[in-house]
């Protein structure tokens, strides 16, 4: 029974992907700079909030405009929920920049711990 509760609790941490990031270590990685918030949810969820100095490429635009990114910094992938954002990080790999991280649940997981956002 202990094995199973264990097991439990550590499927989280197991099945998360080494590039996706919580609010707290997201966090970590922007308080360092050089980090720049890709939103990739389309124009209008975007203007209802999102985080702050986040640029907004909606996921269908973002193979035409990924020259637009800075290879230079890191680069943090924000959707509603984390599942467009892990799509659209492959695409960005693809494209040839290697520090790609996606926050997991995405916008809804940083609004609901009140982290700061902007409209």
């Amino acid at each position: 029974m202990a094995l199973l509760s264990g097991g439990a609790l550590a499927w989280p941490t197991l099945t998360r992907g080494k590039h996706t990031l919580s609010t707290l270590q997201a966090t970590q990685l922007l308080n360092k700079g050089k980090t720049t918030v890709l939103d990739v949810r389309s124009p209008e969820e975007f203007k209802a909030g999102h985080l702050r100095q986040a640029k907004n490429i909606p996921l269908k635009e973002l193979d035409a405009r990924v020259a637009e990114l800075d290879k230079s910094h890191a680069l943090l992938v924000v959707c509603e929920s984390g599942a467009r954002a892990s799509r659209a990080a492959a695409q960005i790999r693809r494209a040839g920049l290697t520090e790609v991280y996606v926050l997991e649940g995405g916008y809804t997981a940083w609004h609901a711990q009140g982290l700061p956002t902007a409209k």
